[in-house]
């Protein structure tokens, strides 16, 4: 008896470790840095530094919040516009990462087991190179006589790029909505193709089989099971793509111009060029509200798809 409730013992305190572990690296990592910056947001700026929230005097404790800035971001025309537009830019990158990534990927988990892994190791291949250099890249080939900006204007592509108003003029496609969402597609295409792939991959293809015995074509079958079985790998590869790019600041501020402005670049700029740490820390605190959303619908995909596979 004594033995048996000792054996219960350890596997309650190995089961609590492995949960606290997790648990303990999302508070230091996360939430306390979260509640610091939170903070940061309802204080006042000083000269060069941030008041503290709690201050005493004559020994009596007084806490000052400033709720300002929160005000602000609701009826500055700035913010309002940069989250839409970060939000917009994102959710035009992700679909296009989809309809880019999902042929990508049904390819490589339909491809002979003995190439499967040339394929991803292809995918994996541009994180072998700085993600800045691979941005800078797109600077040289998008400017004037680089290869992709030749190619665009010699396919009369920029004709049409124009009359969708995503460049100004034929010729002059940095610095425009087309660059931006280019760059980010390019940088962001191997979080969509992986996800997807390890779905793909995975499915039982015997239900196709059943699915042409009952009569279905082969795009009635990929539209009726293949893309429902893939819907979990669907919103995981959404979200690794969709998160990122509403905070992006890098791909923007090297392809994107003054009418392509994110919230990652009105983030630094109130921090760096206005100084003015409690607003950009509010502008933050929105931010990763926005993304909240998002994070808590991949979660309830992920916990379906490992109840699926179970």
């Amino acid at each position: 008896m004594t033995m048996r409730r000792s054996i219960r013992t350890a596997r309650g305190s190995g089961r609590l470790a492995v949960i606290a572990v997790p648990f303990g690296w999302l508070l230091l990592s996360f939430l306390l840095p979260f509640l610091i910056v939170m903070k940061i947001s309802l204080s006042e700026m000083d000269t060069v530094a941030v008041k503290d929230l709690l201050t005493f005097t004559d020994g009596i404790p007084k806490l000052t919040l400033k709720f300002s800035n929160y005000a602000l971001l609701l009826h500055d025309d700035l913010y309002l516009l940069t989250y839409l537009a970060s939000l917009k830019y994102a959710a035009v990158t992700t679909v296009l990462c989809l309809a880019i990534g999902y042929p990508f990927a049904y390819f490589m988990a339909r491809a002979r087991a003995s190439v499967q892994p040339a394929l991803l190791m292809l995918v994996m291949l541009p994180f072998w190179t700085s993600f800045l250099l691979r941005v800078y890249a797109w600077k040289g080939l998008l400017a004037e006589h680089g290869w992709v900006a030749d190619l665009i204007g010699a396919t009369g592509l920029d004709r049409l790029l124009v009359a969708l108003d995503l460049i100004p003029a034929q010729g002059q496609l940095m610095n425009t909505p087309f660059s931006l969402v280019l760059g980010m597609t390019y940088t962001y295409l191997p979080f969509m193709i992986l996800p997807l792939y390890a779905n793909l991959a995975k499915m039982d293809l015997r239900l196709l089989e059943a699915a042409s015995d009952l009569g279905a074509s082969a795009w009635v079958a990929f539209w009726k099971v293949t893309v429902p079985l893939s819907r979990a790998g669907i919103v995981a590869g959404s979200m690794l793509v969709f998160i990122p790019c509403v905070g992006e600041y890098v791909v923007p501020e090297l392809l994107g111009g003054p009418q392509t402005q994110m919230i990652g670049r009105t983030l630094w700029d109130e921090f760096f060029s206005n100084n003015d740490w409690p607003m950009a820390a509010s502008v933050a605190v929105v931010m990763v509200l926005l993304i909240i959303v998002p994070l808590a619908v991949f979660n309830k995909y992920q916990v379906e798809g490992a109840e699926v596979g179970r």
